[in-house]
């Protein structure tokens, strides 16, 4: 972890809408010999209960969906351009049948408390989950929005976690 800072929360910079819709992020969860990572561009961060959160959002037939399941953590990563193509790659393929760490060059490295995070990251928020809950098709205010993106049903399940650690790229 030496080339990064750790800093709070509140001291995240970033545009959260361009962090999450063109920049993108790896949700990843599990420990250096069991973990897996996939590409998002759906999230959320905020203020909840008076804690700073980020929430993952999972498809359950995603391999990640496993690893987020079983263990108490995960971690954001977010990257610069350069590493675009790790990221497509990440978000094409399977944990189930691909080492994305080693087909990417990317890095896992663990924090302090064992999580898994990518040395080529520029930033990286680790996060306890305190709350999980699935999408409802009943609960669509707007039921074409479902009718879009959930076509199969595979509603996604999404874990708010409690932002405890931010790691941030010495590079950037």
């Amino acid at each position: 972890m030496q080339n990064f800072t750790t800093i709070q929360a509140s001291e995240i910079t970033d545009n959260v809408f361009k962090l999450l819709d063109k920049d993108w992020m790896l949700i990843t969860a599990g420990r250096l010999d069991h973990y897996n990572t996939m590409t998002a561009s759906w999230g959320h961060m905020g203020i909840m209960w008076n804690l700073p959160v980020a929430m993952a959002w999972i498809r359950p037939q995603r391999y990640t969906f496993e690893f987020a399941e079983q263990y108490s953590d995960f971690t954001l990563n977010f990257f610069t351009e350069e590493h675009r193509k790790a990221l497509q790659f990440c978000g094409s393929r399977s944990g189930r049948d691909h080492d994305k760490a080693a087909e990417t060059g990317l890095t896992p490295q663990a924090t302090e408390a064992g999580n898994v995070f990518f040395r080529e990251a520029r930033l990286v928020m680790e996060c306890r989950k305190i709350y999980s809950d699935d999408l409802k098709k009943e609960n669509f205010i707007l039921p074409e929005v479902a009718l879009k993106h959930y076509a199969k049903g595979d509603f996604h399940r999404f874990y708010m976690g409690e932002i405890t650690g931010v790691l941030q790229s010495k590079r950037s």
